[in-house]
Formats: structure tokens, sequence, C-alpha cells
């Protein structure tokens, strides 16, 4: 049986490798994504006051640390008596919104220009030194500015919000810390172009275009590519809106039908298990009523459009009934159209940001809700890579006891391994001659989830260790598993 390893996966943010095993008629027999990179911060959180747990459990990345500080904050809201979402002042949950659709939108704007448009825009195949960033830049260097400046638009909201661009301390439990001043809002709204929210929605709008264009150009490709049918989870808001920041849990099956009907995230832990398999260290999550071998699912931006009812500002909504349409309204199991509803939710957290910017509650100084102490407390949120989970208990002392995270990329990890599986079997199977343009692909499917991998490898106690030794001839003599 023949090995191929492609390590590291490229253009993701974390480490993994990807193992495929031809068999002798060169059909592919097994396909893997390992996730070999290890996090410890559910432990190492034990023990700490449970007020830093916004700003220490952030350090699990540095690309999303907003969607941590957040998800922590909403669980410790819980903790100190101001609810579940609701119970903030106006500012404080505002400010709130803002921070988490900055980081949306810059979050969404990196990955479609910087990450995956090298292959949609230059080719799978194409030279691998020119397939990146700055093969983009060369080729097409207004839509190069246009994702630097998308990103930066994105990363000054967060500055004004949270204090700084990577690892604020704006949320805290049970409100924000500072408020918007007159001179913030307005440069967001009014700044020397390209650097105000119109030009930011322009250019959102021109960025699904693009993929639009694209996509009609290669339809085959892209709608065939990593297709399979899957469960889909996310917040809805209670009316069944689309909402990153606040909601309850949903999930519907492969046609759509609701298999878990809008309960209250707190009880998430009724409706949500993980198992652990030998060879990777992250989990994988699964629906406890429909149980591991079918109970796996999906999470992000194709989940989060094909569970909701409608997306709450107008230019996003547009977009959502054409994307809608294209699949006659049946859930989207197209995994490069991740692109297109990403896309989209670009567009709507601009349409956002333009509308929490004009609201004058921001200017409020009201900034923290407090009530009756909690031992316990959940929070969760959409990340850009999909749905987070933040889980915590503390004792008398305020100091933390357990911490339980399940991230956006850990729930899609059977749906990435899925991916890896049908496009090598696709590109591989009979196959003499593996070229660096096929391992791309299956690369592809990959980065089409947008994983973050440090995120998603957490959890220390549970997760297997396992040493293989191998003599000369590959054969395997020794093993140990912890």
């Amino acid at each position: 049986m023949n090995k191929i390893t492609i390590e590291p996966v490229t253009r993701i943010e974390g480490h993994g490798k990807v193992t495929i095993h031809m068999d002798d008629k060169l059909n592919v027999a097994q396909t893997r994504l390992h996730v070999v990179e290890f996090r410890g911060f559910e432990r190492f959180v034990q023990g700490r006051p449970y007020w830093e747990a916004p700003v220490l459990v952030q350090r699990l990345c540095g690309i999303c640390p907003v969607s941590h500080h957040l998800a922590a904050a909403k669980a410790l809201d819980v903790i100190v008596g101001a609810g579940t979402g609701e119970g903030l002042t106006p500012v404080g949950e505002k400010m709130r919104r803002l921070m988490h659709y900055g980081q949306m939108f810059q979050s969404h704007a990196l990955h479609f220009f910087h990450l995956a448009s090298p292959d949609l825009l230059l080719g799978y195949d194409s030279d691998p030194a020119l397939r990146n960033v700055i093969g983009i830049a060369l080729k097409h260097p207004d839509l190069a500015v246009q994702g630097v400046m998308m990103r930066k638009y994105g990363q000054e909201i967060i500055a004004a919000t949270a204090g700084k661009k990577i690892h604020g301390t704006g949320a805290i439990p049970g409100g924000i810390n500072k408020n918007l001043t007159i001179e913030e809002r307005d440069g967001f709204l009014k700044g020397a172009d390209p650097m105000n929210i119109d030009k930011m929605i322009e250019w959102s709008l021109a960025a699904l275009e693009l993929f639009k264009g694209y996509h009609k150009q290669n339809k085959d490709f892209v709608d065939n590519f990593a297709v399979f049918p899957s469960n889909h989870l996310s917040l809805v808001r209670k009316d069944g809106a689309l909402d990153l920041y606040h909601g309850v849990l949903r999930a519907v099956d492969k046609d759509g039908k609701k298999i878990l009907n809008d309960v209250d995230y707190q009880d998430y832990y009724k409706y949500i298990n993980e198992e652990v398999k030998s060879w990777s260290y992250m989990k994988f999550p699964f629906l406890t009523s429909i149980g591991k071998k079918d109970g796996w699912y999906t999470v992000g931006p194709l989940a989060r459009l094909n569970t909701c009812d409608f997306i709450p500002t107008p230019l996003a909504q547009k977009a959502f009934e054409e994307y809608k349409a294209y699949t006659k309204g049946k859930p989207n199991h197209m995994s490069l159209h991740m692109h297109w509803a990403r896309l989209i939710e670009t567009i709507h957290a601009a349409e956002m940001i333009k509308q929490l910017l004009n609201d004058k509650d921001l200017q409020s100084t009201n900034l923290v809700t407090k009530g009756k102490k909690q031992y316990e407390g959940v929070g969760l949120i959409e990340a850009p890579r999909g749905t987070l989970f933040h889980h915590y208990k503390i004792n008398k002392d305020d100091q933390i006891t357990m911490a339980n995270l399940i991230v956006s990329t850990t729930n899609n990890n059977e749906p990435m391994n899925r991916a890896v599986n049908d496009v090598a079997i696709k590109m591989m199977t009979g196959k003499k001659e593996i070229t660096e343009g096929m391992k791309n692909a299956v690369e592809v499917a990959i980065r089409a989830y947008d994983p973050c991998l440090s995120c998603a490898t957490h959890s220390l106690g549970k997760m297997p260790l396992e040493i293989s030794l191998y003599d000369s001839a590959d054969n395997m003599i020794d093993q140990y598993r912890s």
C-alpha cells in the first residue's frame, strides 16, 4: 500500500497534515486529516480568577482572538448575573456586537483574498511559488489592495472597541470597559477613501461578484468539488434570522429538517457530545440523539445560511435569496460554496457595522450590568469559522474549576475529513503519478472551511498520544499509546 503525505497543509492557521493511503490497484483506501499541534488551555485556566478568562483564553489564537474574548465574556455574564445576551446595557451589547462584526469582516476578508483567492484566480495547479498573496498582488494588484484595506478597516474597528487590534480587553464580565467616541465613530463613517464604511460595503459587494463570476466560468468544478450530505448547526436569532453574536441553537439535517429546534445554548451539553480518535489531537463532536456515526455536523458560513431563515440587512438578504434559489431552497452541501456564503456574510457584517456606528447608544456611559452571582455559565458565539462554545464553572473563591471549549474547527473536524476523502478519490484514483496540483486540491478542500487548528487542540488529559516505531522496511515493530 502506498502512502501520500501532505505536510504541512498550507495557507491555514495552525499546523496539520494529511495522509492518503492507496491500495495496489491505485484506489484511495483511507484518508485522514491529522491535527498534530497541541494546546492546553482548558487545563491551565483552572485556578485562575474567572474575570481573567476573556483576556487569557483569546491567547489561543492571533487570528480570531475576538471570538474567544467574546464567547468567554458571554459565559461570565451568566456568572455575574447579567443574563445570556439580552441582560447587558444597550452600550454593552452594541459595543460587543460592533467588535464582533469588525472581527467577522476582517477575518472573512483575510481568508478570501489572502488564503483562498490564489487557488481560485491563479488555479489550484498553478506554480506554487506564485500561488499565494504575492502572486495575487502581481496579477491582480487592485484586489490585493482591497483585501489589505478591508482587513485593516475591520482591525481598526476592533482596536476602537477592544482597546487594541489583537488580544484586547474591551469585553468584561457583565459588559464593556469603554464606549465609542464621536471622533472614532465619524472616522469609521466618513474617513478618507477607502477607509470608510461605504467603501467597505462597495468592495464587499464587488468581492461577491468576483466569486460569482468565477463560479459561472467554473461551474462544474465548483459544484462537484468536495460534495457530501451533512447536518448543519448554528446559532439563529429567536425569529430565525442570521445572528452572528447571540441566539438559540438550531440544527438541520441534509434535507433541511430541524433536528435541534432552537434550544437554549446553556443546555448545549444535553445535545452535543465529543468523540476522541487516536490519530488526531482534535475531537469529533456529534449530536447525542443521533449518535457518533451519523450525528456529526458542519458549522460556519455554509451551515449558517442553511439553518437561518433570512438575513436582517437588505443587501445581504438580496444576495441570500439568490444564493438559496441556486439550490431551490434546499441545504447547500457544496464545500466551495462556503466562499459564496462567506462573502454574503462579509456584506452583512459591513451593513451591521454601518447600522451600529449610527446608533447613539454607543456613546452611553452605562457600561456594566451585574446581578446575583452564579457558579456556572455558557457562552456561545458564531466565530468566522463557525459556532464557538465556552463553558466555565467557578468555586466560592471565584476560581475557575472547569473549562470546556468546543471551537469552530473542532465542530468541522468530520466534514473536513470527508472533504479530504472526496477530493482525494476524485483526483487521485487510478493515477500512477500524484502531482503537486492534486495534493493542493486536497488542501483547497480544507481551506474552504478556513480552519484554525491552533484554536482546535486545547484539551489536556483526554487526548491520546501515540508513538509508532518502524524499521528500515517500514514495518511497525513497536507502538506506545498513552
